[in-house]
């Protein structure tokens, strides 16, 4: 790599052994190379990393990279022995997790004798009350996968996620600022396309191709985010 970085990369973080562990722009990435994109990745699941480099998105708010890293040291060596992507994510989310569980994050959001968490205690703040009654929330993305859902990412909505409560859609604080329109319209999309019967695969791909297209003509989110709701 030479000394002037290219996007991607921003900086090299640290070395795992033969692995650079590199962070990157994500918001490149989904906006230039692959909308798909989530806060972390290596070679084997998505190819355009190279060989023995871990990528890690740049963050917002909370650092997971110490559970990212363990997470990909997990699945890069399973996948590179032939295993499945679904059976490596399987095993390395079982790593992730109790890393995530000796951090105390667990305890942050349940109390003793309660039997669940409470899904307010991720919420960080309202951004939103729309008029057709949903709220959007900005929550503590950290939080939300070390008690709730390991694989969360980027935002969701009650019609995916069953700890989301009816009426809301959570935006994870790691999404910077400026690429949260992206992400609520994708959401807002997916969800009302979803109310509709439609099947979440089909929901999913349709709103991904509508946030990649904003993405090239951010000129279009305005009038693409209005014809969700927001108003």
């Amino acid at each position: 790599m030479s000394e002037s970085l290219k996007p991607p990369y921003l900086q090299m973080d640290e070395t795992r052994g033969d692995f650079q562990v590199w962070i990157v722009d994500g918001i490149y990435i989904r906006g230039h190379m692959d909308e798909e994109f989530t806060n972390f990745g290596q070679h084997y699941r998505f190819p355009y990393i190279p060989e023995k480099e871990f990528w890690i998105d740049r963050q917002a708010e909370h650092d997971e990279r110490l559970f990212f890293i363990e997470h990909l040291l997990v699945e890069y060596d399973l996948m590179a022995k032939g295993a499945t992507y679904a059976d490596a994510i399987t095993q390395a989310d079982l790593v992730e997790r109790r890393e995530r569980r000796r951090s105390g994050d667990v305890r942050k959001v349940t109390h003793q004798g309660q039997v669940l968490p409470e899904a307010g205690a991720v919420h960080e703040r309202l951004w939103k009350k729309l008029e057709n009654g949903v709220s959007i929330w900005i929550v503590n993305g950290r939080l939300v996968r070390s008690v709730f859902d390991i694989d969360y990412t980027a935002g969701g909505h009650d019609h995916v996620y069953e700890f989301i409560p009816e009426g809301e859609v959570w935006i994870d604080d790691a999404i910077e600022e400026q690429e949260r329109g992206y992400v609520l319209l994708h959401e807002l999309h997916e969800r009302n396309r979803m109310a509709t019967g439609l099947p979440y695969s089909q929901a999913h791909a349709e709103s991904s191709r509508l946030e990649f297209r904003c993405r090239h003509h951010p000129d279009e989110l305005h009038d693409a985010l209005a014809a969700e709701g927001w108003a």
